[in-house]
């Protein structure tokens, strides 16, 4: 039903933190407006059993929609790496906790100290820190992967978010200094949630050129990272095995304790979500999450759960609701009209389709920061309205006055009064209906395409085809193989398309490469919309730069506003609980989940299995 942004970029937004305001910070970690939670000298996190047996296996099934990779490179732009790679075998200066918002720890970093004025942060490197090849991980390894992440072979993503950074600095061996163009919250730590990987790496000549190989053609090189897994066995097109490094460096670290418990982290592919489950019944794997409330309600059974072998289980979470969303290309007529865009969204009945298609499993989402203390409220505080003031000649009215709410259709709301609001905005636009379909002044219909590739995707877009049928508008439904699906999106080749966007508690630059105009005009940015507003541009510098938390929280909820009641995005639903199916008879697993652990990620980190550990 819809896409995911690309890995690094959900794990950058959830690693975007911030650090307090004062004279300078020198410490084991960051927090964002506080104190830490954990304090220097502890022992591991929370969350963990500190003495989880290791061995055996855990069994996964890919989350990523592409039906094979082509790369061990997971920083490239072109091709596909295989799911998990990332996190498994590269680590990073610092690292978050998974009970705690806008806080990092050292990892690599053994300490982390702030300039006074907050235009440098310096870290120094732990000495036992090695990479898979017995190397020391060095200031000069770090400065190469910033560097390397800096240049013309990476997503475009990493050049934004990181546009503030001035440079890096080799202070000695184990010493670097990052230096800031202007003081920012949100650097330091952006900085140290980098992936750190070795000098060495790619470091083969090429045949033709005798020349070190550009990053790029750094494909089936396999990497050298710190982290504690490396690539283990592999079957192109079936699955990936990564092998637990028994020598990993930073085993015994409180940051590392209790977590990367299995030997072998095997991650099987299959094409469709059709073979996908029925492998799941069959015990072909140990463990996996559902997106598909009709599969979770009606197709999660059979004798493997009837003997309690498998077990189906929700577990309650707070994280951001995110902003899961059919995406409107502003680049394009006639979605660059407003009153276009807010139809579209007035078509939508989702509460007849969480009760006939969802199994009441989801909740409506909102806007961009749903389940944070960012989400706004009511009408505009003082402190909003002094940053929306300069823009209001700019900015729809309704930015001041209530929040944005998605329209209903229960209660005294009804699909039908939605349906008139929607006519008469597009007469209001030049759209009127002539020879039975909706035409404009040149007599052109108003027909848009809605691009996806998932298998499903055509039955959960159906209810609002029709709909729109109504209002004399054709939504054609285009679907197409995931390749060419991914080269359209980052070439910004769609009409609408449907996206989950990963939430943040602390929102930080990366809502520049998601809502920036900056990013409108640079191919495989986040910026799918296309918004290009000053406003929303002079809004997120404001929300980095904040110095207060009062502050902080009135430039992301009046962004809120703005991105909602500009109407680029009709907003989907979300679900308040990670839905998983485990293999009980082989996996034990700690009796809570932290609260804002991402599913499947909690137990790649924390469980261990009951079958291989000695």
């Amino acid at each position: 039903m819809h896409a995911r942004l690309p890995r690094f970029r959900r794990a950058l937004a959830m690693l975007l933190l911030a650090v307090t305001g004062g004279p300078s910070w020198a410490a084991h970690g960051y927090a964002l407006w506080g104190e830490l939670q954990y304090p220097p000298g502890f022992t591991h996190f929370a969350y963990v059993n500190p003495i989880a047996p290791k061995g055996g296996e855990l069994r996964l099934v890919s989350n990523l929609r592409v039906s094979t990779f082509d790369k061990y490179n997971p920083f490239t732009q072109r091709g596909n790496a295989p799911a998990y790679l990332s996190a498994l075998m590269f680590d990073s200066l610092l690292t978050s906790a998974l009970d705690e918002t806008g806080a990092a720890y050292g990892l690599l970093a053994e300490d982390v100290t702030l300039a006074p004025d907050r235009l440098a942060v310096t870290f120094r490197l732990r000495r036992e820190a090695r990479f898979h090849n017995g190397a020391p991980v060095l200031a000069a390894d770090v400065k190469h992967s910033f560097d390397t992440l800096m240049g013309p072979h990476t997503s475009p993503a990493y050049k934004t978010i990181l546009d503030d950074v001035a440079g890096l600095d080799v202070i000695d061996e184990r010493t670097v200094r990052y230096r800031f163009k202007k003081a920012n919250r949100e650097l330091p730590l952006t900085v140290g949630g980098l992936p750190v990987f070795s000098r060495s790496w790619g470091d083969d000549k090429d045949p033709k050129t005798g020349q070190r190989k550009g990053f790029d053609q750094v494909v089936m090189d396999v990497p050298i990272g710190s982290g504690p897994y490396r690539i283990g066995p592999v079957r192109f097109g079936k699955d990936i095995t990564y092998v637990r490094d028994p020598g990993y460096w930073a085993r015994d670290l409180p940051v590392r304790r209790g977590t990367a418990n299995f030997d072998r982290i095997t991650v099987k592919i299959y094409k469709d979500n059709t073979a996908r489950l029925e492998a799941l019944k069959a015990g072909e794997f140990d463990l996996m999450r559902f997106f598909s409330a009709g599969d979770w309600a009606r197709r999660v059974n059979g004798k493997r759960f009837d003997s309690g072998e498998l077990v189906k289980a929700e577990f309650t979470h707070r994280l951001p609701t995110g902003f899961q969303s059919y995406v409107l290309n502003t680049r394009r007529p006639p979605l660059d009209d407003i009153r276009v865009r807010q139809a579209l969204g007035l078509a939508i009945d989702y509460e007849w389709m969480n009760r006939q298609m969802f199994y009441g499993a989801y909740q409506r989402v909102q806007g961009l920061f749903g389940n944070t203390d960012c989400a706004a409220e009511g009408t505009p505080g003082p402190a909003e309205l002094n940053l929306l003031q300069p823009w209001r000649a700019q900015l729809p009215a309704t930015v001041f006055g209530p929040a944005y709410r998605s329209p209903r259709t229960d209660g005294e709301h009804s699909l039908r009064a939605n349906l008139r609001q929607a006519q008469a905005l597009l007469r209001e636009a030049g759209w009127v209906v002539k020879d039975g379909a909706l035409r404009n002044a040149q007599g052109a219909p108003l027909s848009i395409e809605y691009l996806d590739s998932a298998e499903t995707g055509a039955r959960g877009v159906t209810p609002w085809v029709r709909n729109l049928e109504k209002l004399g508008i054709e939504l054609k439904f285009r679907p197409v193989d995931f390749a060419l699906y991914q080269e359209r999106l980052r070439t910004f080749n769609f009409d609408i398309t449907s996206l989950a966007y990963g939430g943040t508690h602390n929102p930080g630059p990366e809502y520049a490469d998601l809502f920036g105009s900056k990013a409108a005009n640079i191919e495989d940015s986040g910026n799918m919309a296309g918004v290009r507003s000053p406003a929303v541009d002079a809004l997120i510098t404001r929300m980095v730069n904040a110095e207060t938390r009062p502050d902080f929280l009135a430039a992301c909820r009046a962004l809120e506003r703005v991105i909602t009641h500009g109407h680029y995005l009709v907003p989907q639903w979300s679900a308040s609980t990670h839905r998983m199916v485990y293999n009980a008879k082989r996996l034990s697993r700690p009796e809570k989940m932290p609260p804002y652990a991402a599913g499947e990620d909690w137990a790649i980190d924390t469980w261990w299995s009951r079958t291989g550990a000695p």
